[in-house]
């Protein structure tokens, strides 16, 4: 017995694999295996993948910790390198790494649109099982849940009212970011003093005198409505952004960096709060306002070209182009409120996140950075087909050489061929980049359009591609993308 205890842990400490908590997918019975359970998350992944790497420790945390939960919630992989996980990859539409999907009875049910750390994962995870509003029965259960979180509580004296039967329509709708409740119980009633209404609460640590503590719904009983409704006030006047919550947060947004600290340090926290809403209270309608800790947002902090070095909060702010502003001067309640009006008016200049320049950028493939994106992609004469790429990705490197090979052979035609590093320089608004590498078609005459460019990555592919659709014939290949002959040069 203690020869068979000393080998299990030397199994573990020699193979983390026979100690994982998270279930490995990659085989061929997949589909077997995943009706098994009622909820499970799935990460479909590749082993050279960089966000997949930085990933691991977190997923297998969130899955040691849901695996004890009540009811547990398995966490699965799916390795898409791998013969079998190719076919599951390709069946479920995987086009990028890592993708997380849930799955509910052995079908696929919403891509995993949550945060990518542990406590996070779990917290997410933990809303897809069991009621989407809980059910208060007692005054001890509505005072409680009013406490440490926002929460909408829903209060029916008809049970069975369709007010009712349309705010847990809602509750499912929204039950990834919003805690829910309600109840019947003629005890809450009486003491609440409401009676077939909605109301959204905020804990004691956020109320202000800038906003109520209680924000009624006056909508029909609508699930649309009530949606629209908790969204407009789920976070408030300025809302506490996290990683957990950063989506809900959309552009024109303002944000102000500092130690947001709701844990250790309440009042600091809201010392700062307050004076961003008293600008905030002007602008109401016109855009969005966060606060949110500035060391747990350093990179987004750098990324917007500010420093937190001193006691003073720092702001910036993103457009609906996508386009960042930072606020320059020393963060006042004066200077606040003019950085938000220039913001507001267009009159700021945008900040660029940027690589320098090149020096020399004069080799087959043209190297872009954000500083001379507009003179050597949109201001080109020739046509461009540029490549956004990630230093880490894969399929980058796989594809460097070929893309390399294709310059030298179109050396001398109208059409460049560009690259740009997408994590490292700020990448234009009307070029989507999610995923790595990804090309897009620039013809001389519509610089406006950008064309994403789906084809294949051989040399081949490339040459056909541009021979088609080039704005000028090619000197070298005709419009199918065959080599012209000597008379026909």
């Amino acid at each position: 017995m203690k020869l068979l205890f000393v080998s299990s842990i030397l199994s573990c400490a020699l193979s983390v694999i026979f100690c994982t908590d998270v279930l490995d997918f990659s085989g061929a019975d997949f589909e077997d295996r995943i009706v098994e359970h009622d909820a499970i998350l799935v990460e479909f992944f590749a082993p050279w993948c960089g966000h997949c790497k930085r990933l691991a420790p977190e997923y297998e945390k969130a899955a040691t910790t849901l695996k004890k939960a009540d009811p547990p919630i398995p966490l699965a992989k799916v390795d898409c390198t791998t013969d079998n996980g190719k076919d599951t990859c390709s069946k479920y539409g995987v086009s990028g790494y890592p993708t997380l999907k849930i799955f509910r009875g052995g079908e696929f049910s919403s891509e995993y649109n949550g945060p990518r750390d542990a406590d996070g994962i779990v917290k997410y995870m933990k809303a897809q099982v069991g009621p989407s509003s809980k059910e208060l029965q007692s005054l001890e259960d509505a005072e409680k849940i009013v406490k440490d979180d926002i929460v909408v509580i829903g209060y029916f004296s008809d049970p069975s009212s369709k007010l009712k039967e349309e705010f847990l329509k809602a509750a499912d709708k929204l039950r990834e970011s919003v805690s829910f409740a309600h109840t019947s119980n003629k005890d809450i009633l009486d003491k609440y003093g409401y009676s077939d209404e909605i109301v959204l609460f905020r804990p004691k640590i956020f109320w202000s005198k800038f906003e109520p503590q209680e924000v009624k719904y006056t909508g029909d009983a609508d699930k649309g409505e009530i949606s629209q409704f908790i969204k407009d006030d789920y976070h408030g006047l300025v809302g506490h952004r996290t990683h957990d919550n950063h989506d809900d947060f959309k552009a024109p947004l303002v944000v102000v960096y500092y130690d947001v600290d709701y844990v250790k340090n309440v009042k600091g926290t809201n010392y700062w709060r307050n004076r961003v809403m008293k600008v905030a209270q002007n602008y109401k309608g016109r855009v969005n306002f966060a606060i949110s800790n500035k060391d747990k947002f350093s990179a987004e902090v750098e990324d917007f070209g500010l420093k937190t070095t001193g006691d003073k909060p720092v702001a910036a702010a993103r457009n609906d182009k996508n386009q960042k502003f930072n606020m320059k001067e020393e963060f006042s309640v004066e200077n606040f409120e003019a950085f938000v009006k220039k913001f507001l008016d267009g009159s700021l200049e945008p900040h660029l996140k940027s690589e320098p320049v090149p020096e020399k950028n004069d080799g087959p493939v043209k190297v872009a950075v954000a500083q001379n994106f507009q003179e050597l992609v949109m201001d080109n004469d020739k046509d461009v087909l540029i490549e956004f790429y990630a230093p880490w990705c894969g399929h980058c490197k796989k594809l460097a050489p070929t893309f390399e090979e294709l310059g030298q052979k179109l050396e001398g035609e109208d059409v460049e061929i560009v690259k740009m590093d997408a994590t490292a320089n700020d990448v234009p608004p009307n070029f989507e980049v999610h995923g790595f590498p990804t090309l897009y078609w620039v013809p001389k005459t519509h610089k406006s359009s950008p064309k994403k460019y789906e084809g294949g990555r051989e040399i081949k592919d490339f040459i056909n591609y541009i021979a088609k659709h080039a704005t000028d014939e090619l000197k070298q290949y005709d419009r199918s993308g065959k080599k012209k002959s000597k008379e026909e040069l």
